[in-house]
């Protein structure tokens, strides 16, 4: 019996570890991006954009702390803890896009 315990908990272990390494990976893509954005704004002196980036600082860092919290997240609740960080990562890449087509849209 306890094996079985145990061997659920390394499944369910892994697929989180799973899981928040893919969510990191797209963070860090969409971070990426970010961080090259806000340098255009910055050398455009874009205030509006700059003021966008920083509030999607904000949501990364939401993100970050959500994937911390997910580790010592019951049982229970790790499935709609996932599904709200998916709709946040989400959500974050396309605000990301957003920025990057508006700063398309003004080169021409």
């Amino acid at each position: 019996m306890a094996t079985a315990t145990q061997s659920n908990t390394q499944t369910s272990t892994g697929t989180l570890k799973a899981f928040e390494d893919r969510m990191k990976a797209q963070v860090a893509e969409a971070k990426s991006k970010l961080d090259q954005f806000e340098a255009k704004a910055k050398e455009k002196r874009a205030q509006a954009e700059t003021t966008t980036i920083n509030h999607l600082k904000t949501a990364k860092q939401d993100i970050d702390r959500k994937l911390q919290d997910l580790k010592t997240t019951h049982d229970a609740h790790v499935a709609r803890a996932k599904s709200e960080i998916e709709s946040d990562v989400a959500k974050f890449k396309a605000s990301i896009e957003a920025i990057g087509a508006k700063f398309k849209s003004t080169k021409k």
